[in-house]
């Protein structure tokens, strides 16, 4: 095999949640180019559609990951049109309110719902399922590095308690997982323009607090996450799990 193919995807399956717009919709995309038979899941089915018209490899499936019935189905969807399902992108997430104090302990649970319950039963419905090659399924949880480091003075207690946590589930599940073949892994993107951060991009003195902290000296663009995402999904990465992939521009390294 060469070096090239071993980032192929040819003959295998992928989900990705969260797929309608920004980093979602970008994954979808770039797996499908290697190859791929991408499930692309959302809420936002018009968004969904508009995606799968640029790539017959793309199938849109309506999808609320807060709803268990939802996740089951998505993944039944995937097994019915090919029987298989390879690589599991959990990108799905929600941010919730800003400011600690003002969130209610219902509203903290319900953003832990979306971006830590739901990955890990998706996960564990992949790990069911029929799929994988003689190198086996790979899980991608798409955490941040606000798991990693504070997000203040932006906040985001919720937001930043669920990325931390999926950050520890991808190493629990990898070292359950591992010995059958089940490779998790985590990547953690740093400050990316997307539909998310246009308030913090669009308002000069966040985009500046941005630049002046990025070793780098910017925010990133959509496409410099294609190379890791496309290393964890593929054959390329068959001896890398329960790893943290950071993509920040040098944010965590200051």
């Amino acid at each position: 095999m060469s070096a090239l193919d071993l980032f192929s995807l040819e003959g295998r399956t992928a989900i990705v949640t969260g797929a309608s717009a920004g980093l979602g919709a970008r994954f979808a995309t770039v797996l499908a180019q290697a190859g791929a038979t991408v499930f692309a899941a959302a809420r936002r089915v018009d968004r969904l559609k508009e995606l799968a018209d640029s790539d017959a490899r793309i199938h849109p499936v309506a999808c609320d990951v807060s709803l268990a019935s939802d996740r089951t189905e998505l993944v039944d969807t995937a097994l019915a049109a090919t029987g298989r399902v390879d690589v599991l992108v959990n990108n799905a997430a929600t941010s919730g309110e800003t400011r600690a104090e003002n969130e209610s302990p219902d509203a903290f649970a319900d953003v832990l719902g979306v971006n830590l319950t739901a990955p890990f039963h998706l996960a564990r419905l992949i790990t069911e399922a029929p799929g994988g090659d003689m190198n086996g399924k790979s899980i991608i949880n798409v955490s941040s590095i606000l798991g990693l480091v504070s997000a203040a003075p932006l906040g985001g207690a919720a937001y930043a308690a669920s990325k931390a946590g999926l950050i520890g589930l991808t190493r629990e599940l990898a070292g359950q997982w591992g010995r059958s073949g089940t490779r998790v892994n985590a990547l953690a993107p740093g400050w990316f323009r997307t539909e998310m951060t246009a308030d913090l991009f669009g308002d000069e003195r966040s985009s500046r607090w941005v630049d002046r902290n990025t070793m780098l000296g910017r925010g990133g663009e959509a496409q410099e996450l294609d190379g890791a995402l496309l290393f964890l999904a593929s054959d390329a990465s068959t001896y890398c799990t329960g790893q943290v992939l950071t993509v920040d521009g040098g944010w965590t390294a200051r």
